[in-house]
């Protein structure tokens, strides 16, 4: 015979939110509250209920003394764990963010809190009490920003509750160690001087005013410091930080110059590479306020840091701040939504600008953080594009059409006497990665699966290499053009291996290093050497490139894509700022055309300007971020059904469909069959109507789950890649 189970004498219900992947089932659910679990059945924590006759994983939402629900309630038969890992804060951003991409927040959930790992749950940290610290007020000839006006001040932060996710959640007894803020030295800040504003900034991020910038980074600052600076001020307030950052070797740097400026204890490094225990660990530290200052990749954007003072996003164009998962949220995006809701500081950091960074000024609501132009001709090198006179065009007539001319070799042989090093910047790894008929120029395809031929690795002794596909990996030794018969080759693009190999030949003697790929390295030693890298792989040399080299250009421009010129460009300069300035003899040669707009952009320096010019084109068109877009996936009957169930405001313009563009994963997941044709379908809405165009596709999403209609159905909103 089994006990009788009791409900909690006090609020003995609990609603719960079950981690479900379907999209009508995206609610709380009222559970009763045994007595045995009423202590630690709390608002945030993990909890496992029994729904449709299985144990499910959720999250308890909130504790209500009386469910509006008319039926039998069943019981929490649960909590895995009485750490409250779902804080109010993150738990309004989860809301946030699902209702923004379409999603459902158990999806969101999945991205902002990682995987419970028990042994280090149950690790003491010491505690140290908290302690109270005042500032160094700014000094009165500081220059503050502008105040946004009052319709676009931030909301205050969403109301204390009595118990439930937006009530009270951090207190000494959940907590096992505590922040004193006076274990942050006094932090130097006197390089933001170099910026306009940049010393008001300043203090109003140290003040607490929570000001927003789109800050774009001097050439050759240490900009993995200044945001070290920024987090170390908010530390000194006793509140948190949280600094996001592309990919590894991004973090590496921020994390390191962090430490240096806050110490060792107050930092932790987030990143999806670390291991399960591991990445835990750390993301305890964040949640239980030991470490106040957080730096890591796209998820670390969700840190539940206590009391959130500033959230900063370097590199936003990066496409590695989209998220590749259901709900497919931005990095940048999320962000401003955090900023946004708790009034924090917010900083859009980089060395080139986006349109969205610039829209985000154009209307006011982040300030332009610039240096004047003196400063910036000051510190950035000097910039040279193919044929740009009438004089270069003369002396080297064959520039425009080889990979390296003239005044790249000289460059780079100037610099290489002088005792620096040269950065070399291709746009692909490998050896010859692209191959076509020598004879039509047709691309060259794999007879097994129509995949693209290249050449991996360098010629054997006889001189030729074997053609090799690069998706099924089958090497085509005897490989014949489908459209001419010839069984000629040439290279459309070259690597950064092949590109290695002919710079060793032409500087003898000169030692040659490559990053990119799964050999990507960081630092490389001062000193006369040529470095190759792929884009984004561009190791540093610590007191700068005596010069760089651009290749191949027209392979990042000549992409059909809206954001090809700014991708280019944020590249471009990315390398650029790692060489010395002019009146060092730091030299950029571009192999490009000088009088394309994005050269001329490079070569003046102004992101600026190129992230406005791109603003206006978009918005003549009509493409984001002047307007919301959102990419619909699927078959072309399961689209047709998704529109039928969509409520679409009457702004809505549909564009297309179209097929899948190339290189886009299937919207399809487990062993079914794959359809044979997968289309695309766009919806335009105006900014105003973006809001309700996500929640019209979530809706649809929900009735097409209830319904159990057949094909999956992937909507993303403002997709990074539209076609």
């Amino acid at each position: 015979m089994t006990a009788t189970r009791e409900p909690a004498e006090l609020l003995p219900v609990a609603r719960v939110l079950p981690m479900l992947p379907l999209a009508h089932l995206d609610r709380e659910f009222d559970y009763l509250v045994p007595r045995e679990f009423d202590e630690q059945a709390q608002p945030g924590v993990r909890v496992r209920v029994r729904f449709a006759g299985r144990l499910v994983d959720g999250f308890l939402v909130e504790r209500i003394a009386v469910s509006d629900h008319p039926g039998k309630l069943g019981w929490l038969d649960r909590v895995v764990s009485a750490e409250r890992v779902l804080t109010p804060e993150v738990a309004a951003l989860v809301d946030a963010v699902a209702a923004r991409y379409a999603g459902t927040r158990a999806d969101v959930l999945r991205l902002a809190i990682p995987p419970r790992h028990a042994r280090v749950e149950a690790e003491q940290i010491p505690e140290a009490p908290p302690e109270a610290v005042s500032l160094p007020e700014a000094s009165p000839e500081a220059v503050s920003l502008p105040e946004a006006s009052p319709e676009k001040e931030p909301p205050p932060a969403p109301s204390p509750g009595p118990v439930g996710v937006n009530g009270p959640f951090r207190s000494t007894e959940s907590l096992n160690g505590q922040f004193t803020p006076d274990q942050v030295a006094e932090v130097e800040v006197a390089a933001w001087a170099a910026y306009q504003h940049g010393a008001g900034f300043v203090a109003a991020v140290a003040d607490g005013r929570g000001p927003r910038a789109v800050w774009q980074a001097l050439p050759g600052d240490d900009w993995p410091r200044r945001l070290a600076e920024l987090a170390a001020v908010v530390a000194r307030r006793g509140q948190s930080a949280v600094l996001v950052v592309p990919d590894q070797k991004d973090l590496d740097r921020v994390a390191a110059a962090c430490v240096d400026v806050a110490g060792d204890d107050l930092v932790v490094p987030l990143a999806a590479g670390l291991g399960p225990a591991m990445r835990y660990r750390r993301w305890l530290a964040a949640l239980r306020g030991t470490a106040r200052i957080v730096v890591g990749t796209r998820s670390a954007v969700f840190a539940p840091v206590p009391d959130l003072g500033l959230v900063a996003v370097w590199d936003d164009g990066d496409d590695s701040h989209a998220e590749p998962r259901a709900p497919y949220p931005h990095t940048r995006e999320v962000a401003l939504l955090r900023g946004h809701g708790t009034g924090c500081a917010v900083v859009l950091g980089g060395h080139a600008r986006t349109a969205e960074a610039q829209a985000l000024v154009d209307s006011g609501w982040a300030h332009d953080l610039v240096a004047a132009r003196p400063q910036v001709r000051a510190r950035a090198p000097q910039v040279t594009a193919l044929a740009d006179s009438d004089q270069a065009l003369a002396r080297d007539p064959g520039a425009r059409a080889a990979r390296l001319p003239a005044v790249a070799f000289a460059a780079a042989r100037e610099a290489l006497s002088a005792g620096a090093g040269v950065l070399v910047q291709v746009p692909r790894r490998g050896y010859v990665p692209s191959l076509a008929c020598g004879k039509c120029r047709t691309p060259a395809r794999c007879r097994r699966c129509n995949g693209p031929l290249s050449l991996p690795s360098a010629v054997g002794p006889d001189g030729a290499g074997t053609p090799t596909c690069r998706w099924c990996g089958v090497a085509d030794a005897a490989h014949r053009c489908h459209a001419c018969g010839a069984r000629s080759l040439r290279a459309v693009l070259v690597g950064a291996g092949r590109t290695a190999e002919e710079l060793g030949r032409a500087f003898p003697g000169v030692p040659v290093h490559t990053s990119g790929g799964d050999a990507v390295i960081t630092t490389v030693k001062s000193g006369a050497a040529l470095v190759v890298s792929t884009v984004g792989a561009e190791p540093v040399m610590p007191g700068g490139y005596g010069a760089a080299l651009l290749l191949d250009g027209w392979a990042l421009l000549g992409r059909a894509d809206l954001r090809a010129e700014e991708e280019t460009l944020r590249r471009w300069m990315t390398a650029g700022s790692l060489v010395r300035p002019a009146s060092e003899g730091g030299r950029v040669v571009v192999v490009a055309d000088s009088g394309l707009p994005t050269v001329q952009a490079l070569v003046r320096w102004d992101p600026v300007g190129a992230a406005q010019s791109q603003l206006a084109e978009r918005a003549e068109v009509r493409f984001p971020p002047a307007v919301h877009l959102a990419a619909v996936d699927g078959t072309h009957a399961a689209i047709e059904d998704l529109l039928a169930a969509a409520k679409l405001p009457d702004e809505v313009e549909l564009l297309g469909p179209v097929p899948l563009p190339p290189g886009a994963r299937l919207p399809f997941a487990g062993d079914g069959p794959e359809p044979a044709e997968v289309e695309r379908m766009l919806l335009r809405a105006p900014r105003g109507a973006g809001g309700a165009l996500a929640a019209a596709l979530a809706q649809a999403q929900a009735v097409r789950g209830a319904r159990r209609e057949q094909g999956s159905v992937r909507v993303q909103m403002d997709p990074v890649r539209i076609g």
